[in-house]
């Protein structure tokens, strides 16, 4: 599609909404650059808070969406090459925010908080989306609305009414729960009280609501996350979410489903949401999905196949009790066999064909038969139940143990060990110690994807020897999302792991060094004597990273590992070694440091540091790097010009206003930095240190 063509679908925002996103963005990457009550930063919040309040004067509130890349807004996303929304949409997502709600009557410091929460590096202290706690997220005018609910669960019609008692538990159940039915009955306010939770309700409001966009945005990627949950989840619980969500996709007008399944992006993420829907959706949503995606990509299915796969639907919820699972589970497995093609051009392809003669042509006895084999549940698990329900433990069951987690189904154990009643924890024990043997360790990570829901339950219990094969796994597995998975666990568990991960620092390969050096920076103390300085000249950058970001933490390497990375040729290490001389910059660095804020061929954000590690010092060295950082040359009429518009520009001129106002050079650009028609590069002058 030719540029002017996805400009003009795209839409065009308001000139007032964008000067306010763009005010937004740049006052997030200036509070990710300086510290809290720095001065620099109340300038910015009130520069939004105005922008705000014209914004106001004809709407109530201002709604975000947030994509990977760009913002929606009104209906209208951003361009994802403009460099400075699509910094804020990252920054944003990387939180895992799906959306922004501002209501009328923002305060600065509901900016200044929400801010500062956003400002925080993802990478290290984690996600604020993912933390649970509405503290970091809420505020009486503006709140940040979550994209991922780890666990996300219905509460029960008791809990949600106010009837559940004083389990603290049915509390949070309701507070998971309520968030799609807010999103969908309380977008105009984000402060509001208990909502309707009933899905027929909720998907009125979501049919009647006059807006699009952001409020789309947040509905679509809250029906992705359940999807998403459902998948991997079971139990009563899930089963009541599973139910709930079923009634509100069927409960939604069908231009309503098109609209949002429509809204969640480009093909490959509509081809996932109903893979997760196909796998964890009850069977008439999944019907219903899978029509809207088939819609929103272009693609055919015939009214035929639509009627066979409503046929199963019907069975799968209505029919005897030997055909229910069968019928579930074909209906599963037609779906998924019709995804494999819908990238070809074919209205026929080969799987789909298959579909339609495997249908035609199964009998009702072969069916019959493997509803049968279906409903019997494995052996190993009824003899796991009995021992649950007898009160006794003994080598079959064990036996019948082992060949679970041989066969990658430790998780139908662990479930059931965590739904037992208080009168079995005896033989809930005995199993629970069975299954933390570093045998069956081993076995659990042998399979992959790996079982994080088993793994997480029998953690708390894990000896020594246990961490061994974590470690073991974590050195030897291929897969990115198992290596990343382990490394989280390692990195929160109380057990001192450190000996263990010394002994894979040798590994040859990358990854694994650069793991280990992560672990033992998050642990609690270094082992003693231990020096990851050989790895600082490591000659992969990652590597290097991880072990000079561990000498930092070291009193003894701490200086050291600033100057390995100010001389490192990776920004991301250089960057380390200038946030950690932010607020005391040694005097022999002092040189090194200017070097780098005058070297035109480095990352302008590092230069940009650079300038504000040393920009108060008071020697004349400085004042002369950050002069000629300024000198954009004279005018015909011999006035100074500044450069260009940058990051650096405006470092240097606030430390030029700031430390050296009272310098006639500087003061000479401080001037002509005050009377710029362009506001980033006014608002960059400080009154004077005093």
């Amino acid at each position: 599609m030719p540029i002017e063509d996805r400009r003009s679908e795209r839409g065009v925002l308001t000139r007032e909404l964008s000067e306010f996103l763009v005010e937004l963005s740049v006052a997030l990457h200036r509070y990710s650059m300086y510290p809290s009550g720095h001065p620099s930063l109340g300038p910015v919040v009130d520069a939004i808070v105005n922008r705000a309040g014209r914004l106001f004067q004809d709407r109530g509130m201002i709604a975000l969406g947030v994509a990977r890349r760009q913002l929606i807004v009104d209906g209208v996303t951003t361009d994802p090459n403009q460099p400075v929304l699509r910094r804020l949409a990252e920054g944003l997502h990387r939180h895992h925010i799906g959306a922004v709600s501002i209501a009328r009557g923002v305060q600065p410091q509901e900016f200044d908080h929400a801010l500062r929460a956003l400002a925080s590096e993802a990478d290290r202290s984690g996600p604020i989306g993912l933390k649970g706690d509405r503290r970091l997220l809420e505020w009486p005018h503006l709140a940040l609305h979550p994209l991922t609910f780890d666990g996300l669960a219905l509460v029960d019609d008791g809990a949600a009414s106010g009837q559940g008692g004083n389990d603290g538990q049915a509390s949070t159940d309701a507070e998971l729960w309520v968030a799609l039915a807010r999103a969908a009955l309380s977008a105009d306010d984000p402060a509001a009280g208990a909502v309707d939770t009933d899905p027929g309700t909720v998907a009125r409001a979501i049919d009647d609501h006059p807006h699009a966009g952001a409020y789309d945005q947040v509905i679509v990627e809250y029906l992705f996350q359940i999807a998403h949950e459902l998948k991997s989840a079971s139990g009563e619980k899930a089963e009541r979410l599973r139910r709930k969500t079923s009634q509100l996709v069927a409960a939604l007008r069908p231009e309503t489903l098109n609209r949002l399944v429509n809204m969640g992006g480009d093909r490959t993420r509509r081809s996932r949401f109903v893979f997760d829907a196909t796998h964890g959706m009850a069977v008439d949503a999944v019907i219903e999905i899978v029509k809207a995606a088939a819609g929103a990509s272009g693609q055919t299915i015939s009214h035929g196949l639509v009627r066979m796969l409503s046929k199963l639907a019907l069975h799968a919820e209505m029919g005897s009790e030997r055909a229910r699972p069968r019928a579930d589970a074909e209906l599963r497995e037609q779906v998924g066999r019709l995804l494999e093609d819908w990238d070809l051009q074919d209205p026929n392809p080969e799987a789909y064909s298959r579909v339609l003669e495997h249908l035609a042509t199964t009998t009702q006895r072969q069916r019959a038969g493997l509803a049968s084999r279906v409903t019997q549940a494995p052996e190993p698990v009824r003899l796991v139940q009995m021992s649950l329900e007898s009160g006794a433990v003994g080598p079959l069951v064990e036996r019948a143990l082992d060949a679970l987690v041989r066969a990658g189904q430790a998780k139908a154990v662990t479930e059931l060990l965590a739904a037992r009643p208080d009168a079995e924890d005896g033989v809930a024990n005995s199993l629970l110690t069975w299954l933390i043997r570093p045998s069956t360790i081993k076995a659990l990570l042998a399979h992959e994807p790996l079982d994080v829901a088993s793994l997480d339950a029998l953690l708390p219990r894990l000896p020594i020897e246990g961490y061994e094969y974590l470690l073991d796994a974590l050195a030897t597995s291929e897969n990115r999302t198992t290596r990343r998975r382990l490394v989280d666990r390692l990195s929160r568990t109380e057990v001192d792991i450190g000996p263990l991960v010394l002994k894979h620092l040798d590994d040859p390969r990358w990854y694994v060094q650069r793991n280990m050096l992560i672990l033992l920076e998050r642990a609690p103390q270094v082992p003693a004597g231990f020096s990851p300085a050989p790895w600082a000249g490591h000659p992969d950058p990652r590597v290097r990273c991880e072990a000079i970001r561990l000498q930092l933490r070291l009193p003894d390497e701490r200086e050291g590992a600033i100057l390995w990375a100010l001389d490192d040729l990776d920004p991301r290490i250089v960057h380390l070694g200038l946030t950690a001389i932010q607020h005391a910059c040694p005097e022999e660095l002092i040189p090194r440091v200017l070097n780098l804020a005058v070297d035109a061929d480095l990352d302008d954000d590092i230069r940009a540091l650079a300038v504000n590690v040393v920009g108060k010092i008071q020697r004349e060295d400085v004042l002369e790097a950050l002069l000629e950082l300024t000198d954009g040359g004279r005018s015909l009429l011999g006035r100074i010009r500044l450069p260009l518009k940058s990051s650096v520009l405006l470092a240097a001129v606030r430390a030029l206003s700031e430390a050296w106002a009272f310098d006639p050079r500087a003061a000479a650009v401080v001037v002509t930095a005050a009377e710029s028609p362009d506001p980033d590069i006014r608002a960059s002058v400080l009154p004077p240190l005093s």
